[in-house]
């Protein structure tokens, strides 16, 4: 074990933050920088869920040693980094928190994970949690405990959502909020970085920057970056049991929100898969793919009108239309600050 004072290590820290448009905002009084696991938080504009995303890490049951790496995305506001250093400060959690200047989902996760893999060498595993997110108290053990078991170098978890509106529990089985799977086990690919581990491996293997500046603004960087690990041979397990809870507003609850998530789920759908095309002939059939989704997607939607709910019957319509938008270059762009709700 190296345990050294934060004031020690400065130099040390130093060179892992060398970019420009990063600094460290927050550290704690020492750091072990021979820990093998390495908690990444993206974090804009939520302090106040901040600190339950962080009391449940300080409260994982557990015996490993591991640290956090936090990175504030508002560099005008900060609003997360005080929250990050009362926990950092008061030894609750060792890690640090720096501010990543150039804003969008991309920057942060890869300043996260970057940061993260150089200022902790030793470290094998790195997962990730969004500020809104809760852990529940056996979460990393579990996923550390089926990346030794299984060799995987993905290991995925469900994200299962807490509705401020619970007039509407009925949201839980929408795709826009169900996991991709109900068992554990292995699986040919997880699509989202809210619930995952990522072994180091996978990192050297992709190369940087990790995840596509070009999924900065629309989202979905994190299911090219999956896309990519498949095609590159890696593997996938998921463990049901390592549960994260999200927290959902009222306003992702409206018909307008998720009538536009399933837009941009069609978009990513689209960019991802006209990215992974490396030909003509493979980029036309992805755009005539898409243009026989539209009407197929009516047929699904009433077939699924049978036995759901308007809003979840129309999702595949959604989905299918949002990537024709997409293939004439209409995208939405959630992720900029302007048009984030704090």
């Amino acid at each position: 074990m190296t345990l050294i004072p934060t004031d020690l290590s400065m130099s040390r820290i130093t060179d892992a933050v060398r970019d420009p448009n990063r600094e460290i905002a927050a550290s704690s009084h020492v750091l072990d920088l021979s820990v093998g696991i390495v908690v990444c938080i993206p974090c804009f504009r939520r302090p106040q869920h901040l600190r339950l995303t962080l009391e449940s890490l300080a409260s994982q049951r557990t015996p490993r040693s591991f640290a956090v790496v936090m990175v504030e995305n508002d560099a005008a506001r900060r609003e997360s980094a005080p929250v990050a250093a009362e926990y950092l400060s008061a030894g609750k959690l060792q890690g640090v928190c720096l501010v990543e200047k150039r804003q969008g989902n991309c920057q942060a996760i890869n300043a996260a994970f970057e940061t993260a893999q150089a200022l902790f060498p030793a470290a094998t595993r790195f997962l990730m949690i969004d500020d809104d997110e809760i852990a529940s108290p056996d979460w990393l053990e579990l996923m550390v405990r089926t990346a030794e078991a299984t060799g995987a170098d993905v290991v995925g978890g469900p994200v299962l959502p807490i509705f401020d509106d619970d007039s509407k529990p009925w949201l839980a089985r929408h795709p826009a909020f169900c996991p991709a799977y109900d068992y554990s086990g292995a699986v040919p690919q997880i699509y989202g970085c809210g619930n995952c581990l990522i072994t180091r491996s996978v990192f050297d293997r992709l190369g940087s920057p990790a995840f596509d500046l070009r999924f900065n603004f629309l989202g979905g960087g994190d299911c090219d970056f999956f896309v990519r690990c498949r095609n590159a041979g890696m593997t996938f397990h998921w463990t049901a049991e390592a549960v994260i809870t999200e927290t959902v507003p009222h306003s992702r609850t409206s018909l307008g929100w998720i009538a536009k998530r399933g837009l941009r789920i069609g978009a990513i759908n689209y960019r991802v898969q006209s990215k992974a095309a490396r030909t003509a002939a493979a980029r036309a059939r992805v755009f005539a793919t898409m243009l026989a989704r539209l009407p197929l997607s009516l047929v699904r939607a009433a077939r699924l009108s049978f036995r759901s709910k308007a809003v979840v019957a129309m999702h595949p319509v959604m989905v299918a239309f949002g990537s024709a938008l997409a293939a004439f270059g209409i995208e939405q762009r959630p992720y900029e600050a302007s048009k984030i709700v704090s």
